[in-house]
């Protein structure tokens, strides 16, 4: 009581720094964040790419008009457009089939002729017809139908956000000058700068829908306006440091940062409740302002504190994670928690102080029905104990059967926002074009030979070949397509003669003649060396599970078909790195939850000093982790990177009221009353509390139903629905296997 002056100016303090510290608050997305860290494909994938160039280094702008392309003052709209999109900040190169010219092979030397002669509208026709039957080009730079052209962009390797938003910004004021009738995005540029601004808006909605629904909850407890702004100050004070402890240790805002401000309201809210509730109670009971306080510290205090570890150490087992997003949320909330439970238990407590219960609480016919409702409670569980453990039973048979159909076969479109015009540009992409996903062959030349000679090129041009039977496959792309322009120029530009020559004398001469023609080498898809090559490639987004098993495939196919002793291959690429995800997620959700459960377990023991009892707090919260796993499966969510989470997060949160409960029951055990009385009072004085707190939960996360990022709305009803079960198993469950496993 002495030092509560002390303690509130030191938290306004603390409140002016974070507000300084907003402003540094940092924003990222790449998908280099999801690749999960020791993988020995990443190793592999990563030494690739320092010896060629990134696979997903590149900026796609699709025009399409529905009369067709091949109309003069579109097409010079669109070729003056591709010639500016060279200007554009951190484009190292555009192209584009207005700016492709055919080679052509002439008595007195090698000139070329446009692929589409833009000047001569006569000619339109046949350059159409060419052009669609050019396998380079169709779904690559033009659609099937002949409605889109595309301008291929390549960027700077890794561009980052900052890059990422001056080049956007200029895209956009440039595309306006053209008055396009449609247009589309794609590539990494613009995936940057969309899905950051989406976590900025999802954070600001989330903070201020939980506010709003909060206010109301507070109101409808308290119907005070002390108690009430008491309440809501503590909560947003916590929110406040939290975000001011993110901007001061420079902590990214990232993928998974629109649950931080839900959860800091929500545990935020749990701690006031808990804390306002108890004080009340001890007001109540005839105890002066110091004494109540100081029994509120010591008895919901001490339980808090329990709840706020146990709590961080749920998220903290996402610390097993190899994947970047997930060990920094698990870090991140854990600390939120913490600072959630050091601002309740010495600022509120110290505001409390000042209060009676007539100025905090209006009481009235609220009361009564929690009274009532709880008695109900205690004669239910003391009433049924048979049917309880039979729907126990059940309920975890079934949660068995649905983690079996669980399924990781993630897509990237479940990450983008709903109803926003980059999806709508993803989409279009998929259904007209080549789709984003990128997928790579790394060609490793045995032996003397290199990647130029004719035995090596026969082999990757096999590959090649096979893998154009595929439409799932697009954009593909190797060294073998130098050959085949030259032997296409040699053969009067007919499209049969888009192969690879049948003579290792007329390669030889190819050869020669592509040496001469530096921007025909092809750097980028043959090393230095000439020791290893690449080809390129784009595949719709299938799923990862689905992507694996087509590729496993692939892989046999190659392993079969091609001369080893000549080439060896190995598939990678991004898609590749990211999809091993699944893997990984499985592997680190066990382990991080085991660990967890572990921790707590011993935290448990501590408290309780009993085998029994440890057994008893367990059992409860191990059911909702099943629950959540059976959803998964009985609703056909995939289980990824972002939905991963939610199992730290209900286990983290769901054995909070089981320390509640369990501890209010060890203090009346402790003053010496039977089984019976302390369970009753346990569900008089606790239940209450862990029921509004639930309901508050359930409600908090349900906010992210009004997410546009499709995996937070997954992760809110999940949350809410097997956090809502832990509530009932905590007053059903708990009850029965105390009156099972102690005796007075």
């Amino acid at each position: 009581m002495r030092y509560r002056i002390l303690s509130i100016v030191v938290f306004i303090l603390l409140a002016l720094a974070s507000i300084f510290q907003l402003f540094d608050l940092k924003f990222a997305f790449d998908f280099e964040q999801f690749f999960p860290e020791g993988d020995e494909d990443l190793a592999f994938f990563q030494d690739f790419i320092k010896e060629f160039e990134a696979d997903d280094n590149f900026m796609l702008v699709a025009v399409r008009r529905d009369d067709g392309v091949f109309e003069q003052d579109f097409l010079e709209r669109f070729h003056d457009f591709t010639l500016k999109t060279r200007e554009l900040p951190h484009v190292l190169e555009s192209q584009s089939l207005t700016k492709f010219s055919y080679p052509v092979r002439t008595p007195f030397a090698i000139t070329s002729i446009p692929a589409i002669h833009i000047d001569n509208p006569s000619r339109y026709a046949a350059d159409r017809e060419r052009l669609l039957n050019d396998e380079r080009f169709v779904h690559n730079l033009i659609s099937e139908d002949a409605k889109t052209l595309v301008v291929f962009m390549k960027t700077v390797n890794s561009i980052q956000l900052d890059e990422a938003e001056e080049l956007m910004v200029s895209m956009d004021s440039l595309i306006q000058q053209y008055n396009f009738e449609e247009y589309h995005y794609l590539g990494r540029p613009y995936f940057q700068r969309e899905l950051v601004d989406m976590q900025k808006r999802e954070i600001t909605i989330s903070a201020i829908v939980s506010g709003f629904l909060v206010s109301i909850i507070m109101f409808i407890i308290f119907r005070k306006p002390w108690g009430i702004g008491v309440a809501l100050f503590s909560i947003g004070l916590g929110m406040l440091l939290f975000m001011g402890f993110m901007g001061g240790a420079n902590r990214e805002l990232n993928a998974m940062s629109a649950l931080y401000p839900v959860l800091m309201i929500i545990v935020g809210t749990s701690d006031v409740i808990h804390i306002m509730s108890k004080y009340i109670d001890e007001l109540r009971k005839g105890n002066d302002r110091k004494t109540a306080i100081m029994t509120t510290i010591k008895e919901i205090g001490l339980a808090t504190l329990l709840t706020s570890i146990t709590t961080a150490i749920g998220f903290a087992s996402l610390l097993t994670s190899r994947i970047t997003p997930i060990r920094d949320f698990g870090l991140n909330a854990a600390t939120g928690v913490l600072i959630a439970y050091i601002t309740v238990i010495f600022f509120t407590t110290a505001v409390l102080s000042f209060f009676k219960t007539e100025q905090i609480i209006k009481l009235g016919r609220g009361s009564s029905f929690w009274d009532k409702a709880m008695d109900w409670s205690y004669h239910f569980t003391k009433k049924y104990p048979r049917e309880i453990a039979i729907g126990g039973v059940l309920t975890i048979v079934l949660s068995f059967v649905g983690i079996s159909q669980i399924t990781t076969n993630y897509n990237i479109i479940n990450n983008m926002p709903t109803g926003a015009k980059i999806t709508e540009d993803f989409y279009f992409f998929e259904r007209e074009l080549t789709g984003f996903r990128p997928l790579e062959f790394a060609i490793y030349v045995q032996g003397d030979y290199k990647a130029t000679d004719y035995e090596v090129v026969k082999e990757i041009d096999k590959v090649e070949q096979h893998l154009r039977q595929f439409d799932q496959l697009q954009a593909i792309g190797s060294v073998t397509a130098v050959y085949k322009s030259i032997n296409q120029m040699y053969g009067n530009n007919n499209q049969e003669a888009y192969k690879i020559p049948e003579s290792k004398e007329k390669f030889q001469q190819y050869k020669r003649m592509a040496d001469r023609i530096p921007k025909m080498g092809m750097n980028v898809l043959v090393s230095k060396d000439e020791k290893k090559a690449r080809i390129t490639s784009r595949i719709f987004d299938l799923g990862a599970d689905s992507i694996k098993v087509f590729g496993n495939r692939l892989d046999n196919w190659i392993e079969t078909n091609t001369d080893t002793s000549i080439i060896k291959v190995q598939r990678t690429g991004t898609g590749v790195i990211i999809d091993k995800n699944a893997e990984y997620i499985r592997r680190n959700l066990l382990q991080g939850l085991g660990m967890a459960i572990l921790i707590v377990s011993v935290l448990m023991a501590m408290l309780f000093r009993n085998l029994k009892m440890l057994m008893i707090s367990l059992v409860p919260n191990i059911v909702p982790l099943l629950l959540a796993g059976a959803l998964l499966g009985y609703l056909g969510i995939e289980l990824e990177a972002g939905v991963s989470i939610v199992f730290a997060v209900i286990f983290g949160i769901a054995v909070d009221d089981t320390i509640h409960f369990l501890s209010k029951f060890k203090l009346a055990r402790n003053k010496g009353l039977g089984i019976e009385e302390s369970l009753r009072i346990t569900f008089m004085e606790t239940g209450k509390a862990i029921c509004l707190t639930t309901v508050i939960l359930f409600f908090g996360f349900l906010i992210m139903l009004f997410s546009v990022h499709p995996p937070s709305v997954t992760i809110g009803l999940l949350i809410s629905l097997t956090l809502f079960s832990a509530l009932i198993a905590d007053l059903t469950l708990i009850p029965l296997m105390i009156r099972w496993l102690m005796k007075d």
